[in-house]
Parts: structure tokens; C-alpha cells; sequence
């Protein structure tokens, strides 16, 4: 009988000790990349909650920062050459230094609000707050009545037909074209300045919360029937909860437009103001300072935007 080969022979019996290979066989290893593949990567050690905040923070910033190097890369070697008609970035840092490194000046703050010197010197701040003051009048002014009438029309068929054609005419009218009429009702520049404000700002929040009540579900009004809420309560519980998004849109909206609306007023009225600045620094061939009230006014245009959105956000996680 031959003898089996090692190799073929796999069963040994319990306790019996380990068979050694052949003489003159090779044990090939077990590939070590092999073995890496089948491991599980290290974990990585847990982030501090202040390392996660800032990788947060820069993942936000990075790219807006990267882009304004190239815009503002492109715009000096664009506008750098002396025969150039519009000023390059260096230059308006050279021409404007004042007024970019004082921009508060005349403006104190106390306990009781922010006030602008009407005497001296007034840095671009003290107008842009001037600015803002005319309209936030306005602007809540619309936001108010934008919002009930919103909820009248949405809510009411004979009120959407009789004033949505209204609406629709009224909203295309372009802001400085209501300028005659403010001054012709009110006869002064503040006054009409703020009513300007509110005919601009007021129709995309009426159409907007119009529309959120329209598309709210006919099981949400039928549970303000069955519970027999009254009208606050059905409005804090069941009408802003469904209406707010469309209703803080229109408020984005108009926000926009009321800023848009008080430089072009200020421009033609004259007096003070962001847009009073723009048009006397044009007059006064100060092409520099104009580049930085425009820049000014993107920023603070960009903040009310933010501001309204987070307000927005808040009160739909509270309602």
C-alpha cells in the first residue's frame, strides 16, 4: 500500500501534535497586502467640537474669499494702467482712504438708538444709517398691511377677484415713477421718501402670503373647523405654520426691493442719505467714493437679506 502525501492527509485526531511540513516543501505566505486589504482603516480621532466649528467657518468662507482675490485680481489688472478710465482697487484704496478707514465718523451710539451729526462731516455710515431708518418705516409699514391683505386674498374668492387685477397693475409700476404722487400727497421729501418705500415693497409680500394661504391643505382648515378655533388661534397654529416660507419669501423680497427704492428716492430728492452721496460724489467727479457707497450698499443690502431669512427661520421652528 503507498504511502498518502502529506498534503492529502487533513484529518489528526484530538490531541495528537501538529503535523510538520514535508522535507523539501515550501510554505508560501499569505500576501501581506492581502492582509491590509482585509483590515479595517483606523479610526480617526474625534474632532474638538471648536476644530469642527472652524472647518465649518472656512468651508462657508473659503470660496467667497477665493473669489474676491480673482475679482479683485482682474479689476487691478483690468483698470491698473494709468490711461485707464475707470480706477483700479489700488487706486480707490489711495483716493478714498478716509473715507474707508472712517466710515463712522459723526455717527455716536447711546442707549437710546444711533444718531447722525447733522453738522460737520458725515462718514458714509451716518448716511447708510439715515438710509436705513427711512426704510425700516416703510418697509414695516408693507410687511404689515402686505401680510393681511395677503390673507384676505388668499383666503377670500370675491377679495382675490377683486383686487389681485389691482395688484398686478399696480406692482409693475416702477418705483421712481410713484415719486410725483408721494410729493404731490405729502408735499415733503421724508414723507414721500417712506411712502415710496412702502408702494415698492408692499405687492411681492401681498402676492406671496396670498399664495401660501391658497396652497395651504383643505385638511388644515377643515381641523381649524372641527376644533372651532378662533381667529388668532387658527391663524398662530395652523395659518402661519403652513404660510410661513411663501409669506417670509415675499418678506425677502420686499426688503430687496425697499433697498433698491430708497437710493434711486435719495438720488432724485436730494438732502441726506446713501443715495444723496452717490449723486453728489458723481457731481463732484469723486468716481472713487461712488465704487465704495456701491460696495457699501451691496453689504448692507446682503445683511437685511440674512436678517430677514434667519427671522424666518426662527419663527418657522417656533409656530
Amino acid at each position: 500500500m503507498s504511502a498518502s502525501s502529506p498534503l492529502a492527509n487533513t484529518g489528526q485526531s484530538e490531541g495528537a501534535p501538529a503535523l510538520s511540513p514535508a522535507a523539501g516543501a515550501t510554505v508560501v505566505p499569505y500576501p501581506e497586502d492581502a492582509i491590509k486589504r482585509r483590515q479595517l482603516p483606523p479610526m480617526p480621532a474625534p474632532m474638538q467640537a471648536w476644530e469642527e466649528k472652524l472647518r465649518s467657518i472656512a468651508a462657508q468662507t473659503l470660496p467667497t474669499l477665493l473669489m474676491l482675490v480673482v475679482l479683485f485680481g482682474l479689476w487691478q489688472v483690468a483698470c491698473g494702467s494709468p490711461d485707464a478710465t475707470f480706477p483700479s482697487p489700488l487706486k480707490v484704496w489711495q483716493d478714498s482712504h478716509e473715507l474707508i478707514v472712517n466710515p463712522f465718523e459723526g455717527v455716536t451710539v447711546d442707549f437710546s438708538g444711533v444718531h447722525v451729526s447733522e453738522e460737520g462731516v458725515v462718514g458714509i455710515a451716518g448716511h447708510i444709517v439715515t438710509s436705513l431708518k427711512r426704510v425700516m418705516m416703510g418697509y414695516s409699514l408693507a410687511a404689515i398691511l402686505g401680510i393681511a391683505l395677503g390673507i384676505l386674498v388668499g383666503q377670500s374668492v370675491f377679495a382675490y377677484r377683486a383686487l389681485d387685477p389691482l395688484f398686478q397693475v399696480l406692482r409693475t409700476v416702477p418705483p421712481l415713477a410713484w415719486l410725483p404722487i408721494s410729493l404731490a400727497i405729502f408735499q415733503q421729501a421724508q414723507p414721500s421718501t417712506i411712502f415710496l418705500i412702502f408702494i415698492t415693497a408692499i405687492w411681492p409680500v401681498i402676492l406671496n402670503t396670498a399664495a401660501g394661504v391658497q396652497s395651504m391643505p383643505a385638511a388644515y382648515v377643515n381641523v381649524g373647523k372641527v376644533l372651532n378655533l378662533n381667529p388668532l388661534e387658527y391663524f398662530t397654529k395652523i395659518m402661519l405654520p403652513a404660510t410661513v416660507p411663501h409669506m417670509f419669501t415675499g418678506l425677502r423680497i420686499g426688503v430687496g426691493m425697499s433697498w433698491l427704492a430708497i437710493v434711486a428716492a435719495e438720488m432724485v430728492q436730494g438732502g441726506t442719505g446713501i443715495g444723496f452721496f452717490i449723486w453728489d460724489s458723481y457731481n463732484s467727479s469723486l468716481l472713487t467714493d461712488t465704487i465704495v457707497a456701491l460696495i457699501w450698499i451691496g453689504l448692507v443690502g446682503f445683511a437685511l437679506d440674512r436678517i430677514v431669512a434667519f427671522i424666518g427661520r426662527k419663527v418657522a421652528r417656533t409656530a
